[in-house]
């Protein structure tokens, strides 16, 4: 129980912690959302841009969670999907994983992993989230196996036995589903979805693709409107 709550009050410091000018900004998102890996390169612009002027932090919005049926059943549907983020984003895409039949497209285990990393060590989830996108949509790893991070986790230095045993932990579980009903309660239904909190407030500065540009215009105007 104990690790449970600290757990908890990890997710939420990250988003009820303000920067010194009261600001931050809130990414809502899926490791396995298509598009929020399209926009990944826009917003690494964004975070490198308002790192020092901004707070950022990471909500784990659920795609498609506990979803039982093989990825295959939706080849269709996806890789129509994928080549349009493709064709918006030039982000690459390796669609061999379309043909498998024995891995559910389930996005909560990816999104699990996050929230575990954010217990190790919550500095490197912004990190760790992109790599779990580059995992999927171009390595096509079994995203609901903890042994699939492993070199990614590595290669960040996190603890790989510590995440093993949260990834498959009630706490961890829960604390997913939380996050997810988190995004839910802030209004959120599509992804990426791109928060700019003041105060208490909640603004939206993207839903869906758009361009570094675009996004620091929005941000600029809430700033502006509000002050």
């Amino acid at each position: 129980m104990k690790h449970f709550i600290t757990v908890i009050l990890i997710i939420v410091s990250s988003l009820s912690l303000q920067s010194q000018n009261n600001m931050k900004l809130i990414y809502v998102g899926d490791p396995m959302c298509s598009w929020c890996y399209g926009i990944a390169p826009e917003w690494d612009k964004i975070k490198n841009d308002y790192k020092e002027k901004l707070d950022i932090a990471y909500l784990m919005g659920g795609l498609r969670p506990y979803y039982n049926k093989p990825i295959s059943e939706l080849k269709d549907f996806l890789s129509d999907h994928w080549k349009h983020v493709n064709e918006a984003s030039n982000q690459p895409f390796t669609y061999d994983i379309l043909d498998r039949t024995d891995i559910n497209y389930d996005t909560e285990p990816p999104s699990r992993a996050v929230v575990a990393v954010r217990a190790i060590n919550p500095h490197k989830v912004g990190q760790f989230f992109k790599a779990t996108q580059m995992l999927f949509y171009l390595d096509n790893g079994n995203m609901n196996l903890s042994n699939t991070y492993h070199k990614v986790l590595s290669d960040l230095d996190i603890d790989i036995d510590r995440f093993d045993n949260l990834f498959e932990s009630d706490e961890i579980k829960n604390a997913t589903r939380s996050e997810f009903n988190q995004a839910k309660l802030l209004g959120v239904r599509s992804f990426p979805t791109v928060l700019l909190q003041i105060g208490e407030e909640h603004y939206i500065v993207t839903q869906g693709y758009r361009t570094c540009e675009q996004m620091s215009q929005s941000i600029e105007k809430l700033i502006a409107n509000v002050r």
